[in-house]
């Protein structure tokens, strides 16, 4: 049987552990269960962002991100969460962190 894993890196863990607003940190949690169970969901990157997938959504007026890589090997596939935040700076904040920790 295949299996849909999930993982979060560091800097993913510490933004949701920061989230104050219980509802927000639902839509995160609920949010990363969509990509766990479809990591096509997102939009693949290209460029700086080449292999990266993210994928969005709205609450109380503002954009928030999901950033991730998909890895599949035998045992099914396993989701890597690099990054989740709001929109703004988002991108930048990214490519800083996939330059550094991923080789990119």
């Amino acid at each position: 049987m295949m299996n849909n894993l999930i993982e979060l890196l560091a800097p993913a863990r510490r933004y949701l552990k920061k989230i104050r607003d219980k509802k927000l940190k639902q839509l995160f949690v609920e949010n990363i269960e969509k990509v766990r169970e479809d990591p096509t969901i997102g939009q693949m990157k290209t460029g700086d962002l080449n292999g990266v997938y993210v994928h969005g959504f709205h609450y109380n007026k503002t954009e928030y991100r999901i950033a991730y890589l998909i890895k599949v090997n035998d045992d099914g596939t396993l989701t890597t969460v690099i990054l989740i935040g709001e929109h703004e700076n988002f991108y930048d904040e990214l490519k800083n962190y996939v330059r550094k920790h991923l080789g990119g």
